[in-house]
């Protein structure tokens, strides 16, 4: 017989460290609601009223900060002294390969190039450089100060242990997931994609997601927020069609979360768990005979609240994961999003590779064909660019199946893309191309049975 609650007994202390910080993080994290005539979440509100403050100010604060990340990580990989080598935290910040110290530097140069505007124009102008440091960046700079501060209210007192115990098996016979990775799922969906990853790279290190977890939530569940859908939606003219488009999106995301898991690249990676990761068996999700779903769920949370370490701990966690976002994803973003836009803008590269897509398009009868050939390869660079092209084109089917594609393919290197390749998710940039072209493939035959039903 289940019994409905755990032989240990709680005190109503631990039942409120675990209650208090959970429902605070549910509603800055996952709770949408309208502001301002926009559906967002509370952690967006204080992100963009910081970047509203800070706007003029925030180009110069992440120029300096990708700069000292360079220094420093040269610096400190050569001379190697003892208070870097003694913390885990700054030897894993400071201490990296040559290839990503390499990156760094890039990033550095790209940085000053663009903020001074000095050097080639192609690597500072507004479409490259300028894009990232001026756009992207201050969007980073603010969501990360809040999501990495706040981010320990969903990690650290029990919510995920819950969900875990609730929604694993759904999530494991479908995505062949935890059942913690909801909470990532939904972070991303109703919040940012940016917010997802950052959620996942924690939790990873951490010893939740073995490296197949963690890459498949990484590239499947780091979806665009619901905001941006709507951007692309009105800068391609098809506002009134917002709910076909947004229940189109949900269907592809659905379909394209279901399928990914299960083919190559991603159903190759091992179900290993991260090197520094001190307890594997924090991840077993299995539910004892005597314990009902949550029943399980509750004491798995309870314990995990009794063994909270207090606000000191929160505050040094919240930090932490600032520091490890500015310094250690900024200047990975910076470099590759701005060789991949200079790529994208001053040579035909993306053009070359869209051709094969165009008889793909023809075979499917998709108006305009040849004009939106390389709109279904370009969203590899930027996730608006895609639109951008498109949005000339004046075919309403195509600019529907544009508008759906670009907004489900998830791997653009301007975003997405950099922050998983800069995060400890295992990832390798191959790995992204081939996710990007078969979410493509997966996503195009389902915009265009939609939009054939539409238009």
């Amino acid at each position: 017989m289940k019994q409905p609650l755990t032989e240990k007994k709680f005190a109503l202390s631990t039942l409120l460290i675990f209650l208090l910080p959970s429902l605070l993080g549910i509603f800055l994290f996952i709770v949408p609601f309208s502001y301002k005539g926009e559906l967002t979440i509370p952690i967006a509100i204080l992100a963009n009223a910081v970047q509203a403050m800070l706007e003029s100010q925030l180009p110069l604060i992440m120029t300096i900060i990708v700069v000292a990340t360079a220094v420093f990580t040269i610096l400190f990989k050569l001379t190697k002294p003892d208070f870097i080598k003694n913390s885990p935290f700054l030897s894993s910040l400071f201490l990296v390969s040559w290839v990503w110290t390499i990156t760094r530097l890039v990033g550095a140069v790209y940085v000053i190039l663009t903020y001074f505007k000095i050097g080639p124009e192609a690597v500072w102008s507004e479409n490259t450089g300028g894009t990232l440091l001026y756009d992207l960046i201050p969007v980073l700079f603010s969501v990360f100060l809040f999501a990495g501060l706040l981010l320990p209210l969903l990690l650290n007192f029990g919510l995920l242990e819950l969900c875990g115990a609730l929604f694993t098996k759904f999530m494991r016979p479908i995505f062949t997931l935890p059942g913690r990775s909801s909470i990532d799922c939904l972070a991303s969906w109703l919040g940012d994609g940016t917010i997802g990853v950052l959620l996942t790279s924690k939790q990873y290190e951490e010893g939740y997601y073995t490296k197949r977890e963690a890459a498949v939530i990484g590239t499947t569940f780091s979806v665009v927020s619901i905001t941006f859908t709507i951007v692309i939606l009105s800068y391609l003219k098809l506002e009134a069609y917002i709910i076909p488009y947004y229940l189109t999106v949900l269907l592809i995301g659905l379909v394209s979360a279901i399928i990914m898991p299960r083919i190559p690249p991603l159903s190759k990676k091992p179900d290993t768990y991260h090197e520094n990761a001190k307890d594997h068996t924090v991840a077993d999700e299995t539910i004892p005979k005597e314990h009902t779903s949550f029943s399980w769920g509750m004491k798995k949370a309870l314990d995990r609240a009794e063994n909270n370490t207090g606000v000191k701990a929160f505050f040094k966690d919240g930090i932490q994961n600032i520091l490890d976002m500015w310094m250690g994803v900024v200047p990975v973003v910076m470099t590759i999003g701005t060789t991949a836009l200079i790529i994208a803008e001053y040579t035909p590269l993306f053009k070359w590779i869209g051709l094969p897509f165009e008889p793909l398009l023809a075979l499917l009868q998709v108006p305009e064909a040849a004009e939106a050939a390389q709109t279904m390869v370009v969203g590899f660079a930027d996730m608006f660019l895609p639109a951008v092209i498109g949005s000339s084109i004046e075919s309403e089917l195509t600019r529907f199946v544009i508008a759906c594609v670009s907004v489900t393919q998830l791997i653009y290197m301007s975003e997405v893309g950099g922050l998983l390749l800069g995060s400890k998710i295992p990832i390798k940039f191959m790995d992204l191309v081939i996710i990007f072209i078969l979410r493509t493939l997966i996503t195009l035959p389902i915009a265009v049975i939609v939009a054939n039903l539409l238009f």
